[in-house]
């Protein structure tokens, strides 16, 4: 009886996580889908905008910047605005953070602390950036705009952090500022 129980038991835990893991491939695929059509609209609408793919993320340039590309050891100056995307657009709603005054204001975000409201300084070796965002950044070039978007499979993976839900697929409104090579 008792071994019974422990193979039920056992049988119910594998099930469980194969079914677990099929929902999170399932996921996956289809925010993949949003971004893949969300990429198609923007480039139909502009023909100067072009995707740079690198390692499971999409940059969509919208404006080109200019200098040395940021190599994988380099360090970066940026604004942004992050977002949770839950279909195939862009909804400010979904926004999550932003260093960017003007996308802050336009969500009537609290801008009494100016401090806030400055370039973000990273290095791309270091461990603050999600694997999407590092991913994405990678090539940039100063003064380039893009949108860099990525499953969740490359942001937070199964973890909640803040208002951003766990497997959440995201895309961040990137303003390259300045671009520094080893």
């Amino acid at each position: 009886m008792r071994a019974n129980i422990i193979y039920v038991l056992t049988a119910a835990s594998v099930a469980l996580f194969s079914c677990s893991k099929e929902n999170i491939k399932t996921t996956y695929s289809t925010q993949e889908g949003y971004i893949e059509s969300f990429l198609n609209k923007q480039l139909e609408s502009d023909t100067t905008f072009y995707v740079v793919s690198n390692k499971g993320s999409q940059r969509l340039v919208v404006s080109q910047g200019s200098g040395d590309s940021l190599s994988a050891g380099g360090t970066l100056a940026f604004y942004y605005a992050g977002y949770v995307m839950t279909s195939s657009s862009l909804s400010a709603s979904n926004m999550f953070a932003a260093n960017n005054k003007d996308l802050a204001s336009s969500q009537s975000w609290d801008l009494s602390d100016t401090t806030f409201f400055t370039p973000d300084t990273v290095s791309l070796s270091g461990s603050r950036l999600v694997t999407g965002l590092k991913n994405g950044l990678l090539g940039v070039k100063a003064g380039e705009e893009c949108i860099i978007l990525f499953s969740g499979k490359y942001g937070f993976g199964d973890k909640q952090l803040g208002t951003i839900p766990a497997n959440s697929a995201l895309a961040y409104h990137v303003l390259v500022t300045d671009v520094k090579n080893q």
